[in-house]
């Protein structure tokens, strides 16, 4: 299957398994994005339980939300053979295509792979201005700013921090209460904002978004509210 027709990819697709070229540049003026064609009118709203005293559990929902694809960093994740940055590339240039406004692209601070292909889509103009990227990092601090880097020049990003509280994690010495890893786990999101190069590393708009991550009947959790440039 070629693409040579079609902006944003390279002579053969990347996705056949057949060679491929380094796909080209994509940008917002060689790319009509489409509004999302997901189906939200199949769905109705769930039947309301009327107690008087309680408040935010009544608010109801009555549009959809922001879809975020992720296909690119827990989807590649998933794969027993995990994508080239060519295939990356390709699905990270459909998905724009497709209309996704916020589009996970990886783990930067894991490995030197997903490093460079956050650097490649932000130096060749792969990402419209109107699409946010989001990647992934453990709450640590060197991490934290390996992360950053990464997205310097980045119009939109959001980093996503979480904690590991799975038994064998929380269970070990270096995730003890007290113990340096927990300490530095604890206060990452506070330093994320303590120094303005990091959190304006971003050039138009940055947001971080805390979670815990744990297998069944974790020992311990920890829960933070999302913050917002």
């Amino acid at each position: 299957m070629t693409h040579s027709d079609t902006p944003g990819h390279s002579e053969t697709s990347a996705i056949s398994g057949e060679a491929v070229g380094r796909p080209t540049p994509i940008t917002a003026a060689t790319v009509t994005q489409r509004p999302s064609g997901m189906p939200i009118h199949k769905y109705g709203p769930y039947e309301a339980v009327d107690i008087p005293d309680r408040t935010w559990p009544d608010n109801r929902i009555t549009v959809a939300p922001r879809w975020l694809s992720t296909d690119l960093r827990d989807g590649n994740q998933a794969l027993i053979d995990p994508m080239s940055p060519a295939r990356k590339r390709e699905m990270f240039d459909l998905l724009v295509r497709m209309g996704y406004k916020e589009i996970e692209v990886g783990f930067p601070s894991s490995g030197q792979t997903d490093f460079d292909f956050v650097r490649s889509i932000i130096e060749e103009g792969a990402i419209p201005e109107d699409v946010t990227i989001s990647v992934l990092t453990q709450a640590r601090e060197e991490l934290i700013e390996r992360t950053v880097e990464s997205l310097r020049g980045a119009h939109k990003a959001t980093v996503h921090l979480y904690n590991a509280t799975a038994p064998p994690s929380a269970g070990s010495s270096s995730a003890a209460p007290g113990s340096r890893s927990s300490r530095s786990r604890w206060t990452a999101p506070g330093w994320w904002w303590s120094t303005p190069t990091r959190s304006s590393a971003m050039t138009r708009s940055s947001a971080t978004s805390t979670a815990r991550r744990s297998s069944p009947t974790p020992s311990w959790t920890s829960r933070w509210r999302s913050a917002r440039a």
